[in-house]
């Protein structure tokens, strides 16, 4: 008779549990509007418009770019709920009657639908979302194969 190690058959859960899931806006967002305002007048300024017109336009694409970088900024955060049990999910308090997460490469994006006909997006860039955020998010979203309703 021998004696070998025997194979447990009871392991862990190695599927992390649905939970809240933080959103902020992403600093390499708002970076690469600052850049794109930055760089907005010189390409205005290496246009073929009419001198007279150019410096106005140069002025409104530098502004216009500035303006769209603070939006970003500000804007505040959130918090999605993902349930265990294949529920709505639910976020910052107001359930989602639908919700589809997307991957593309590493960004995430969430659109939904709340019960108000109220629709809506989220994308989650690599400098927001925490590995551990990360799986749970991929486990639920319908293109990874996840658990999503």
């Amino acid at each position: 008779m021998t004696h070998s190690t025997r194979w447990s058959s009871a392991s862990a859960n190695s599927r992390p549990e649905p939970g809240p899931i933080g959103w902020r806006p992403s600093r390499w967002v708002v970076g690469a509007l600052l850049l794109l305002a930055a760089f907005a007048p010189f390409a205005v300024l290496a246009s073929d418009m009419p001198r007279p017109a150019v410096w106005p336009f140069a002025a409104v694409a530098a502004a216009a770019g500035l303006r769209a970088a603070r939006r970003e900024a500000r804007r505040p955060a959130r918090m999605l709920e993902l349930p265990p049990d294949g529920g709505l999910p639910v976020l910052d308090t107001v359930p989602l009657v639908e919700a589809d997460i997307a991957w593309r490469g590493p960004l995430a994006f969430l659109r939904w639908r709340d019960a108000a006909g109220r629709r809506g997006r989220l994308s989650w860039w690599p400098d927001t979302l925490p590995p551990a955020e990360r799986r749970v998010l991929k486990l639920w979203s319908p293109d990874a194969g996840g658990m999503a309703p």
